[in-house]
């Protein structure tokens, strides 16, 4: 250190006497020298400073912040625990890994939680014995290391909204006693929505490199399941949408469709005709976001993107599965891709998007409201929206990926020491047309592009080195992206 000091004092001496010898040539030198020390401390400082300093520049309030957001109405306690050591205590030999899009027992349960524990990937799956998952879920809330939080994608959302002290946030779902007691004292919950009893989510956790027998984890992540009735009958969304008259909304957030995947395809197709039904009776002002979540029929996805919710919603948002799963269920772009190859391409998941927008969303001649899509992964988020309908997307994707670091790493502001940037520093914008080439610069981390009307708002993730909880992390990103952008009103 004192050498550095050495030189700049000798460097200093040098330009005073150059100014005693040379005034016409001082002002010039001095700004040469400015700009050299000014570009060694960037130069020292780390990317992941640099991207931090740079998104405490982009993230501001929007012009017109939300005052009163509903959010229903899927809700849930989450049990959450190591899911080695829960499998363990279960007494379940490691062996190889097997999807299974319904668990109908502990082997499944086993086999399922080992095949996405190889690729480092999130699931979530229903668990059809009802007796067989009360003693599973008995172990897990008894285990030394589980943890109950709140659950469910539509109470975390809220949860999170809630933190915001200028923000009232209206909460349906089935809340039972113990949910009640954890949600903060923001979140107001009608009458209607009390039930006597709580539904538990199982969350087994993983780590990044983390070994059960023969499986490692890539990275960390999480595997769910829940034998959830209320939430798998969607029972709450009736009492959701009569209680937006008296509570008067700016934003209303919706999630929890995936948890009819447990329904019988009868029940399943009746229940969503009513839930659109419902949908359609919010008033047309009040934008509307949809949070998708893990799903395994093509045929249910199929109908959501089709003709069912997708037209009736205003914003999405989702994660790498989700995305490859409805492009794949709808005949998209790329639908031949069986899956990522680590961090998704750039060029590839931009594709997807604007087609999604582009084919499914607002246009003249279509009868569709869908103009945001705010896509979440490990690495880097993208914000893509239909110009002329939503503004502040820049701090709204820096937020929401700022938010991504805080959490993972449980720390209140993001500590450079303890993440890393994983997304690529060189990516092209699309694989299907003419692409622009990036270079990704720290100094400002959110890039933007546009396509057709369609505008694309991209910044890495700063990804916690060793997570301290990955659960709920995609609600808290769109929370906190829906927190800083502004619905033009149209």
């Amino acid at each position: 250190m004192w050498q550095r000091s050495v030189c700049v004092g000798l460097l200093a001496l040098a330009l005073g006497y150059l100014c005693l010898l040379s005034p016409e040539l001082c002002p010039s030198a001095l700004r040469q020298l400015s700009a050299s020390l000014l570009g060694g401390l960037r130069g020292a400082r780390s990317l992941e400073a640099r991207v931090v300093a740079a998104w405490q520049e982009a993230i501001v309030r929007p012009g017109r912040p939300w005052a009163r957001v509903a959010v229903g109405v899927n809700a849930c306690v989450d049990v959450v625990l190591s899911g080695v050591r829960l499998l363990e205590a279960l007494g379940l030999e490691p062996g190889d890994g097997r999807n299974h899009l319904v668990l109908n027992s502990q082997q499944d349960l086993k086999e399922a939680f080992a095949h996405f524990m190889g690729r480092g990937a999130a699931a979530e799956r229903f668990f059809s014995d009802a007796e067989s998952f009360q003693r599973i879920a008995r172990v897990a809330a008894e285990h030394p290391g589980a943890q109950l939080y709140v659950g469910g994608n539509a109470a975390l959302i809220g949860q999170k909204l809630a933190t915001n002290p200028d923000l009232k946030i209206l909460l349906c779902g089935p809340v039972g006693p113990k949910l009640h007691e954890l949600l903060d004292d923001n979140v107001v919950v009608p009458p209607e929505s009390m039930q006597e009893r709580d539904e538990f989510h199982l969350i087994l956790e993983y780590q990044a490199g983390e070994e059960w027998g023969q499986v490692r984890a890539p990275n960390a992540n999480r595997f769910i399941f829940s034998h959830d009735l209320s939430n798998g009958a969607l029972n709450m969304l009736e009492v959701f949408v009569s209680s937006l008259d008296e509570f008067q909304p700016d934003l209303v957030v919706l999630s929890g469709l995936h948890m009819m995947e447990g329904q019988s395809k009868e029940m399943r197709h009746r229940r969503l005709l009513e839930a659109v039904a419902s949908i359609s009776d919010i008033p047309t002002d009040i934008p509307i976001h949809l949070e998708l979540a893990s799903m395994t029929d093509q045929d249910f996805m199929s109908n959501i993107v089709h003709q069912q919710v997708l037209p009736l919603v205003n914003s999405i948002g989702l994660n790498e599965q989700e995305l490859l799963f409805l492009t794949q269920s709808a005949s998209g772009p790329h639908a031949s891709l069986p899956a990522w190859g680590g961090v998704p391409d750039v060029g590839t998941v931009s594709d997807i998007l604007f087609w999604l927008l582009k084919e499914h969303g607002k246009a003249a001649r279509r009868a569709s409201d869908l103009t945001r899509v705010h896509f979440h992964t490990l690495a880097y988020h993208i914000l893509a929206t239909v110009d002329g309908y939503w503004g502040n997307q820049v701090a709204a994707v820096a937020a929401g990926a700022r938010a991504a670091g805080t959490q993972a790493c449980a720390t209140d502001t993001i500590d450079t020491g303890k993440v890393l940037l994983k997304a690529p520093l060189e990516f092209v914008t699309s694989q299907l047309e003419a692409p622009a080439k990036v270079s990704f610069n720290p100094d400002e981390p959110v890039v933007r592009w546009h396509r057709e009307g369609i505008s694309f708002h991209f910044t890495p993730v700063l990804v916690c080195k060793d997570p301290v909880r990955t659960v709920g992390l995609g609600d808290t990103i769109s929370a906190e992206g829906l927190l800083y952008s502004e619905a033009y009103p149209q």
